[in-house]
């Protein structure tokens, strides 16, 4: 789709008074404050409560569209916002609904295959399109704002502008900037008004703050159009601004966890995890709603350089697992309110059911989405599973590498680059994948993927395909020769999730996890003869790793030969209906193996 500079420049955009006062304003509250004695007179208190979720990621139904059945893990967490919306209407229940405010920090629009389905198959972008369900969840449930998240912008800008324009509540981005003009592309912050039954009403600034990480992520979806600086920057601009406008207090909702760090080395202009270190240095902030790092922290307290007080930072578990509480107590004096304490804790979902007044109005789209996924598309000649993908060379996992190579082969026939050898890389990104044998649906190939990642191709040298695997390869605890083997406590060493293994197709290796890390890769081959550190080989390379997704070695910086826009998702969909019939024969074999001083581990 076209990029509309007027749409892009839209409305929501704008920045100043309009925006100061976006969002709801509230009316008498409902549960009168308690007084509190102090030095000979009585102070006057308030107090009010802030939910927060993030990283919704799609998620409406406590549903599981991979699978087709009810949600599940191994803690039992419940997802979506059907669930959130009836712990939200009992915060609301007790505290009196005026007393409430509901944001968001980010990650809303893509994840699952109901987001898919509105913004490709019958996309809300189309003429007369549908209404977005999470706009349409969340306009029911209530929320104030929301700020931006990164992947609000897997699917290109027309397709946020759209949800943005169907949505109630402002989405807000003070560092989502108009690569041209450098002003806001969409509203920094919302102002919202709690009327209290003693001194002014007060007023509640939000700022949201989205991912720089954006600029190489969605590169293609955003180069030239927009720019995202620095939380810490921006934050520092807006902060006094609001506090200038009469906000008692301000909460920053970011798309950016608490950690300082960022997965993708130097590759991300400012840091990735900033939540922190916003709290740590810019002061007037009094709560941050953290998101994107899709972890539980129900309170974390870091305290602000310059005053000396403590900002408290919450993030909820992702996908509507848990709702984020900020209690704030306020005091009336001198003519002002001020902030005396700040509490949070989250709510876990999985203790309530669901809202009927949100999946009766989502269920038309819930039954389309559920009637899309269950279509055939093919056959498979055996079963396949993931379960063993961490530690074993798995045909499922093949099958990924092998569309993937096959379809880079494709692109690059008569180029100059059409005679050297194609590897391809790829994770067990869900441990229960699975193809049946016998008739293979949407929801089954699409399980083999659960992410938006698009397809590229590197060219690397065979000395950096072996550094790309000893980095890989950290991925496994150290295990000396004769020691028991647990699978299950053998992977995820320093906590590399499974997302960020990769295993290589096209080469032969054995991985010595007796070795310490750096030194495991051994007997490299290719078609028999060991690879030769200056020989070229094109790499099959999805872009979350070829932007620095992981902190992979050599290929951010390795020459692109090829890109795709199409997720790859959708080529595996597309390879199995050409092929009809998927048959691990034709592709699958044991390519690499762990050992220890040369003996397989299994």
């Amino acid at each position: 789709m076209a990029f509309d500079r007027r749409t892009f420049l839209g409305s929501t955009a704008a920045t100043g008074a309009a925006v100061a006062l976006a969002g709801a304003t509230s009316t008498p509250a409902a549960a009168a404050p308690q007084g509190v004695e102090g030095s000979g007179s009585r102070a006057r208190t308030y107090a009010f409560t802030v939910m927060g979720t993030t990283d919704l990621h799609g998620n409406v139904f406590n549903w599981d569209y991979f699978t087709d059945e009810e949600f599940d893990d191994k803690a039992h967490n419940d997802v979506g916002l059907a669930k959130i919306s009836t712990l939200v209407e009992q915060v609301r229940a007790e505290k009196g609904r005026r007393n409430t405010l509901l944001i968001d920090a980010g990650d809303t629009i893509q994840g699952t295959q109901l987001s898919y389905y509105y913004a490709k198959v019958d996309p809300i972008t189309a003429r007369r399109g549908p209404v977005h369900p999470m706009a349409q969840a969340m306009n029911a449930i209530g929320y104030d704002a929301a700020a931006l998240g990164n992947h609000e912008f897997n699917y290109g800008i027309p397709v946020l502008r759209k949800f943005e324009e169907q949505c109630d509540f402002p989405l807000l981005g003070a560092n989502a900037l108009d690569a041209r003009t450098l002003r806001p592309a969409f509203a920094p912050y919302s102002m919202h008004k709690l009327r209290t039954p003693c001194g002014r009403d007060v007023k509640v600034a939000v700022l949201g703050l989205t991912n720089p990480g954006i600029a190489i992520w969605d590169k293609a979806n955003v180069q030239g159009k927009m720019t995202f600086p620095g939380l810490e920057e921006q934050a520092a601009k807006y902060v006094p601004k609001l506090r200038s406008m009469g906000a008692d207090v301000v909460i920053v909702s970011a798309h950016s966890g608490s950690s300082g760090t960022s997965s993708y080395g130097d590759q991300l202009p400012h840091i990735e995890n900033a939540a922190a270190l916003v709290a740590e240095q810019v002061p007037g902030i009094d709560a941050i709603l953290v998101g994107h790092a899709h972890t539980e922290i129900p309170e974390y307290r870091v305290k602000n350089k310059a005053t000396g007080k403590d900002v408290v930072l919450s993030e909820p578990l992702k996908w509507g697992q848990r709702l984020t509480l900020f209690d704030f107590e306020l005091t009336w004096a001198k003519g002002r309110w001020s902030v005396a304490k700040v509490a949070a804790k989250v709510l876990n979902s999985n203790t309530v059911a669901e809202d009927p007044k949100i999946t009766r109005l989502l269920s038309d789209e819930h039954r389309k989405v559920v009637a899309y996924v269950n279509q055939v598309i093919g056959t498979s000649t055996q079963a396949m599973s993931s379960a063993d993908g961490p530690v074993k060379d798995v045909a499922i996992i093949d099958l990924i590498n092998h569309v993937q190579a096959e379809t880079v082969k494709g692109a690059l026939a008569g180029s100059e680059w059409a005679a050297l050898p194609v590897l391809s890389q790829a994770s067990c990104f869900s441990r229960t994948a699975a193809i049946p044998a016998g008739q293979v649906t949407i929801k089954d190939a699409a399980g083999l993927y659960p992410f938006e990642n698009t397809m590229e191709a590197r060219l690397l040298t065979g000395a950096q395909v072996k550094d790309y695997l000893e980095y890989s390869a950290r991925y496994y605890v150290q295990t000396a020769p004769g020691a028991p083997v647990d699978p299950a406590k053998l992977t995820n060493a320093e906590s590399i999730p499974d997302y960020n293994y990769d295993a290589v197709y096209g080469l032969a290796y054995d991985i010595d996890i007796a070795q310490p890390a750096g030194s495991r890769i051994a007997g490299l081959t290719f078609q028999g003869k060991a690879v030769d550190p200056a020989a070229q080989f094109v790499l099959a390379v999805n872009n979350y790793r070829a932007s620095g997704g992981g902190n992979f070695p050599h290929v951010p910086q390795a020459k692109q030969l090829w890109s795709n826009s199409d997720e790859i998702r959708n080529t595996i969909i597309q390879w199995v209906k050409a092929k009809g019939t998927v048959d691990p024969a034709q592709f699958a074999s044991v390519d690499w193996r762990l050992t220890r001083a040369g003996v397989p581990v299994f």
